[in-house]
């Protein structure tokens, strides 16, 4: 994958800009679609498709139609293929951000329980573990509700 400013810096570029026109004219504005990223993801790790869903318990369809850019994921399932990938926290911020669902948050317990699995590179079944054994629910939906 191409290196990519941090978003703080585009967004101090962006501030101050005289115009809207004078930052997007820098060409530094993205159009990436969640497809083209997970293809991205697979190629640098050699995965192919039926690994990631073996690896993500999530149902072989519904992840060849998200590859195709069939349909979104939503916020569970988008961890789950992150898992399921071995994406690090910054990869899979970035694919939940591309899905159009909010990111992991540390001050929410649920998700701190996620994204101190994904740092210890825990899988999707040992982080439904984690969640269960912490009491919330799990990304396959089983434990109790926050």
């Amino acid at each position: 994958m191409a290196e990519e400013h941090l978003t703080e810096e585009l967004l101090e570029r962006l501030r101050v800009s005289a115009r809207p026109e004078a930052y997007l004219d820098e060409g530094l504005t993205i159009d990436r679609k969640l497809s083209d990223y997970l293809y991205e993801l697979l190629a640098e790790r050699g995965l192919k498709r039926s690994d990631v869903i073996r690896a993500s318990g999530l149902n072989g369809t519904f992840v060849y139609d998200a590859f195709k850019g069939k349909t979104r994921l939503g916020r569970d399932k988008a961890i789950m293929l992150a898992l399921g990938i071995g994406c690090n926290l910054r990869e899979t911020q970035r694919l939940l951000r591309l899905d159009g669902v909010s990111e992991l948050w540390p001050k929410v317990r649920r998700d701190a329980i996620i994204i101190w699995c994904i740092e210890h590179g825990y899988s999707r079944a040992e982080t439904d573990d984690e969640l269960y054994s912490l009491g919330v629910k799990t990304l396959l939906g089983t434990g109790p509700l926050e």
